[in-house]
């Protein structure tokens, strides 16, 4: 009896397969309706949508001053649990933080404010400047905001327009108030401009995604430039500000010096052949005090290039693997979107077929029950 269902089996498998192909052939005429009209859909979708190019480059972050002297013994070490990498201060930036950066405000006012040059525009403009008074919302874009977004739009009607009392931003400490115009060239920023980190090959990529491929380049650009700098800022605050304040004692111990070398020759030039012991001990007064601020001037400006030499050690360094390029290929481009409608379509047609018979199927079982 089991050996009859085994060989049966096969056999139902073949008829059902026989009756899916069959029902699908019967229903042909239906399924190129539901495509032709995807693919109508599709190409009017294609034209409709804008083009967005799509620039990136890949960093390898080298934090200078952090080698392991320890060599593979702190490898060995952490397999056995332990941590002897004793090098790693506490002023090194984890490559885990770059993103936050990017998608830090100050950051993006930084890359909103940047001029830049577009296609339909004469003169360089900022991004915020292009959004607020050059760009113009698409047809698609213009559907969704009165469709989808239109509860929003009455919204903001009923309410009216939030005015603030500055059109750029206030600074408050670490507080800073944007416009309505602001945020909303803010947010375009953040979505088109984003960081990815690439923790197992230690590696960031940086990418820009603008309607224009010679902009997604310039601001790719302009974001790696500001994102070095900020790490930079960073890395080297604590030394810079030890060097600003050994160049401001350096400055002062300096003309004490200069003030000391000069009172000290006038007194010589003015008691060349005076011999009395008051003019010899007034000289020796003028020396000392001359050699202290020579030692403590000299003291100083050694610390000065050391410190100068600190914060060239402790800047970071970017290693460029793959540089910012203008982008040749669209990311909508139309005939992928042609092919994502069209096979839409057919699953739609074909699930729709399908679901119509399952119906039909259960809708009889139903009538024979009751």
């Amino acid at each position: 009896m089991s050996e009859e269902i085994k060989n049966n089996a096969p056999e139902e498998d073949e008829i059902d397969l026989l009756a899916l192909t069959k029902t699908i052939w019967e229903s042909r005429k239906f399924i190129i309706k539901v495509v032709v009209v995807f693919v109508i859909l599709g190409v009017t979708v294609a034209l409709l949508t804008p083009k967005e190019y799509t620039a990136s480059s890949t960093m390898v972050p080298q934090l200078a001053g952090s080698s392991n002297k320890m060599g593979g013994l702190s490898s060995l070490a952490a397999m056995a649990g332990f941590n002897l990498n004793m090098d790693n201060t506490s002023s090194d930036l984890s490559p885990f933080v770059y993103p936050q950066i990017v998608q830090s405000v100050p950051f993006q006012l930084e890359l909103m404010n940047t001029t830049f040059t577009f296609s339909d525009v004469e003169q360089p403009v900022s991004l915020f400047d292009y959004y607020t008074e050059y760009s113009k919302p698409g047809f698609l874009a213009q559907v969704k905001k009165y469709t989808i977004g239109l509860p929003f739009v009455l919204l903001k009607a009923i309410k009216g327009e939030q005015k603030s009392a500055s059109v750029n931003p206030m600074n408050s400490g670490t507080t800073i108030r944007l416009t309505q115009d602001q945020e909303k060239v803010r947010k375009i920023v953040a979505g088109n401009v984003n960081l990815e980190t690439n923790d197992k090959d230690g590696y960031i990529v940086l990418r820009s995604t603008f309607q224009e491929a010679a902009l997604a380049a310039q601001v790719g650009q302009k974001a790696q430039e500001l994102l070095q700098a900020s790490i930079t800022e960073f890395k080297i605050e604590k030394a810079k500000a030890q060097l600003d304040f050994i160049e401001e004692r350096y400055a002062e111990k300096k003309a004490d010096f200069e003030k000391a070398q000069a009172a000290l020759a006038e007194f010589r030039d003015r008691n060349k052949n005076v011999t009395s012991a008051l003019a010899r001990t007034q000289e020796e007064r003028l020396q000392s005090d001359y050699q202290l601020a020579f030692d403590v001037y000299s003291q100083l400006a050694q610390q000065m290039e050391q410190a100068q030499i600190k914060v060239k050690e402790d800047t970071p360094v970017f290693a460029v693997i793959k540089p910012v390029t203008v982008p040749l290929e669209d990311n909508n481009s139309g005939a992928k979107t042609l092919m994502i409608w069209t096979f839409l379509g057919g699953v739609i047609a074909i699930a729709w077929i399908f679901g119509k018979q399952f119906l039909a199927t259960l809708k009889e079982r139903w009538k024979e029950e009751e």
